[in-house]
This record gives C-alpha cells, structure tokens and sequence, in this order.
C-alpha cells in the first residue's frame, strides 16, 4: 500500500482538494507544480517545471514518492496556442511516466478528460453512438486539448507494454467538470435546468458536448485515492461522473432531444436523471461508486 504520493498541479483548483483529502487520510504528500506555493496541504512542495523532463526526474526523486498523480496540465485551452496545450497534456504525461518507470514508482493516475472523447472544447456538436457512453466508445477529438488527452492515453498505453522502467499500475480518469458545493449551488441549483433552460442558456453548446456531465470533488479525490491503492497490471482507462446529469429533464428525453442519432440504453437504477456517462468500469475495478448529487442541494 503506497505511503506517499506526489501530486503534480497540487496549486490547482482538483489539485488542492486531492492534496487535502490524501492528507487527510494520512499519506504523506508532495505538490510538484510551478509557481509559488498556492496550498497548505502537502507535506513538502517543489517547485517544478512538469514540461522540463529533468526536473520531473530531479522533482519525483527528491520528493521519493510510492505513487504519483499527474494532474499538472492545462485545465482549458481558451488562453495558451493550440500546440501549447498539447504539449501541456502530452509531454508533461510523458516525462511523467518515464521518470516514475526510472525511479521505480509503481503507481500512476493521470488526468484524462471528457475531451477525449470529442465533447468538451469542441467546436461541432459531440458524436455519439450510444448512451450512456463507456470506455468501448469511439473517441474523435479534433482540438488540441482533446487530441491531447487521448495521446497521453495512448502514452500510457505504450507505458504498460515496457517489461521494465514503467509503473506497474496506470489510470487515466476521464474528468468531466469538477465542482464544489458553491460552483455545484451557483451553476445548477440557482439557474434553468429544464431542457428549454438550458437550450437558452450561453453555454448550451458546452452542456450538450459534455452530456450534461459532472463530478463533485469529494467523488473526485475518492476515486483518485482508490486508483492510488490499485494493484492491477498494465494501463486501464475509467470514466468518472457523477450519479446524474446536471440537468432538471429525464436523461430518457435529453437523449432524445439532444441525441436524436444515438443508441440509448436505460439504466437499470431507477434514476430517472441518470447519468449519461456509464462509470459501471470505475465500479469495477476501484470498488468506487459516485454519491454526490447536486439536487441535495435543492
């Protein structure tokens, strides 16, 4: 069972609460992120440049961690060049994994996103064949940010070949939104969820390319800490969401509504809101299972 984990971003918004939650359960910790130190959870901090593949190697070595989750990356493309945003995914993945390989870390959880599928930050309406959508899906990202997040899964593939020089337990969680109880309060409870809401809402588009998918953080740094307890070979891809959509109409009638060319497929949960991203997988193999909705909040 891994004793200390570094945590690269931990000055992030998820990064902080990772960083506090993992404290809590009594890791010791080590935020490798650039900058100035944004956090008082962890253990140690060294500052770090995750696109700099010596001092991810220098950083993991000093800070002699038994599992590292790799969350320093940029968490929208709306400010940096396209190829920028790439290599923030990408190549801080890369040095990520092989440093862990070279120092014998046997963990690491990356974090993948919803964009990976081709929603998110993409410009044209999101391709779905099936819903609720799970880890078989097509992905046909066409962004950067998007490209980006199924090459670092790619990365990790390639990773889990390795005989040697490779963490032996890889994850990457597929993010929707993360938020907490006032971004939860602020963005569902005190607006529109209906259907005709949302269609009038300025980020219709967004919600629609993201299946109306959230996670609450407290689901979020659960699960990262289970992927961190892992013991499986190899590289195993897992989609995280909340129990139910973000939006005040039956999942049945968004998907008609909204999917009209998709296949659904109805849970068998009873939860007319359910979510439209299947974590059946996460389940599975974590033993993790979401509980956070924002209608406790209504």
């Amino acid at each position: 069972m891994p004793e200390a984990v570094a945590v690269t971003g931990g000055n992030g918004r998820v990064g902080k609460h990772v960083l506090e939650h993992l404290a809590s359960e009594g890791y010791r910790t080590v935020n490798l992120s650039r900058g100035k130190r944004e956090e008082d959870h962890s253990d140690a901090y060294i500052r770090t440049d995750l696109l700099d593949a010596g001092e991810v190697y220098g950083a993991l070595a000093k800070g002699d961690p038994d599992a590292v989750v790799h969350l320093g990356m940029i968490p929208s493309p709306e400010q940096t060049p396209g190829y920028r945003t790439y290599e923030s995914n990408v190549m801080s993945s890369y040095h990520v994994l092989e440093a862990a390989g070279e120092l014998g870390v046997d963990t690491a959880v990356l974090a993948s996103s919803f964009s990976a599928i081709g929603g998110g930050f993409e410009p044209d309406a999101i391709t779905v064949d099936y819903l609720p959508v799970d880890e078989t899906h097509r992905l046909t990202p066409s962004t950067p940010y998007g490209m980006g997040k199924q090459a670092l899964e790619n990365a990790a593939d390639g990773f889990a070949r390795r005989q040697a020089d490779a963490p032996n337990t890889i994850s990457s969680l597929r993010f929707p939104w993360v938020v907490d109880d006032d971004l939860a309060r602020e963005t569902f409870v005190e607006a529109d969820r209906t259907l005709p809401g949302l269609r009038n809402s300025e980020h219709f588009h967004t919600q629609r390319n993201t299946l109306c998918g959230y996670v609450h953080a407290t689901d979020a740094v659960s699960l990262v800490e289970r992927a961190v307890e892992a013991s499986f070979d190899g590289h195993e891809r897992v989609w995280v969401s909340a129990p139910d959509t973000s939006a005040e109409t039956p999942s049945a009638e968004l998907a008609a509504e909204l999917y009209p060319d998709a296949d659904y497929r109805p849970t068998d949960d009873g939860n007319p809101y359910a979510a439209l991203i299947d974590t059946k997988k996460a389940e599975g193999l974590f033993d993790w299972e979401p509980s956070w909705s924002w209608r406790q909040l209504v």
